[in-house]
């Protein structure tokens, strides 16, 4: 079914189209990311089952030629120790001076293991090249993350790697969203919060995505918002890895997204500073010499990229946006919206 109006609101606000059955236009047709089934995900309740339940996994990939996308977080930390001796890709953006912190701790990781270590030069030449390889092969605009996924996919495939590891999953897993969990969601309050990019803030015909939330409506005004970002965040982040790297005809693997608590998170702890308390626990074991790191998404200067640009400024967009009142990651999800609007009604970008 062809609906885009519903398509562009539901990319604002999730950042992917929800609904399996609507596409943008006549003849695409867009496919979301399935999560592994819950039955066939590894049950662990402590660090020391999570690092048996990742070493049995990988152990099972001996034999090909594995890279892993190194960050300097946690998760792919983690990941590294079980990989002495295999290749790592690290994003580098603006000849290094974004996010030095972040590539200083990559760095110091793959040294500690011994990997070997490849810069991914990430600009926003580059970015713009991987773009439109990655909407076209979606049927729709994508995350930010996508198009530098996908450079450095490109980049290890070129240096023979067959298939790459990411700790893509945790953050869902082990409570690494504490913004989303800090507290017991009203329904409205959770919509709110969740919502990446409200529609009827720059949408000339805005299509309300509320039902997608009543499925979670619990006693009243209350939601399960646990549930809700098992099904629908876990779509959104794990499907921006899995077009990228199929894009670049690449095997990937994250080891987190076969793992699941066998008992019930413990909210307190999130709240009261400890999220992904199990990984973190499992994070000093591997790296005894240093402080465990603070959460950081997946870096990507947005607010560089998109400094002077003035905004949308096709038909199906508000004349009246502020456009400075928006993030970084906001005006991408308005650009590349509307890039992907023009590429597939014939307009040259």
């Amino acid at each position: 079914m062809t609906d885009k109006n519903y398509c562009m609101s539901s990319y604002l606000a999730f950042r992917y189209i929800e609904r399996p059955d609507a596409d943008f236009y006549p003849g695409m047709h867009h496919r979301n990311f399935v999560p592994v089934p819950d039955s066939e995900r590894i049950p662990v309740a402590s660090a020391d089952e999570i690092d048996r339940a990742i070493s049995a996994q990988l152990e099972r990939l001996r034999g090909r030629k594995a890279g892993i996308m190194l960050s300097g977080g946690m998760d792919s930390a983690i990941v590294a120790s079980y990989m002495r001796g295999c290749d790592a890709y690290t994003f580098r953006f603006l000849g290094g001076e974004y996010g030095r912190e972040e590539l200083a701790r990559a760095e110091y990781y793959a040294g500690y293991y011994g990997l070997e270590l490849h810069y991914v030069d990430i600009t926003w030449d580059t970015v713009e090249r991987g773009l439109d390889i990655c909407m076209r092969a979606k049927c729709a605009p994508v995350h930010s993350i996508e198009p530098q996924i996908y450079q450095a996919a490109m980049q290890a495939k070129a240096d023979g790697i067959g298939i790459m590891l990411v700790g893509e999953s945790s953050d869902l897993v082990f409570g690494g969203m504490d913004r989303l969990l800090s507290r017991d969601w009203d329904f409205d309050g959770f919509m709110k919060r969740y919502i990446f990019t409200d529609p009827k803030k720059v949408l000339v015909d805005p299509v309300s995505v509320r039902d997608v939330f009543e499925r979670y409506r619990r006693d009243g005004d209350g939601i399960d918002f646990l549930s809700f970002m098992d099904d629908i965040f876990s779509v959104e982040s794990s499907g921006s890895y899995m077009n990228a790297f199929a894009c670049a005809g690449m095997d990937y693997y994250d080891p987190y997204a076969r793992l699941k608590m066998s008992v019930p998170l413990d909210l307190y702890r999130v709240r009261h500073g400890e999220p992904k308390y199990l990984i973190r626990e499992l994070m000093k074991k591997k790296y005894p010499e240093i402080p465990v790191p603070e959460k950081v998404p997946m870096p990507r200067p947005v607010d560089s990229y998109f400094a002077g640009w003035k905004g949308p400024v096709r038909p199906e967009f508000r004349d009246d946006i502020d456009i400075q009142a928006f993030s970084g990651n906001q005006k991408w999800q308005l650009y590349c919206l509307e890039r992907f609007l023009d590429i597939n009604e014939g307009k040259t970008v």
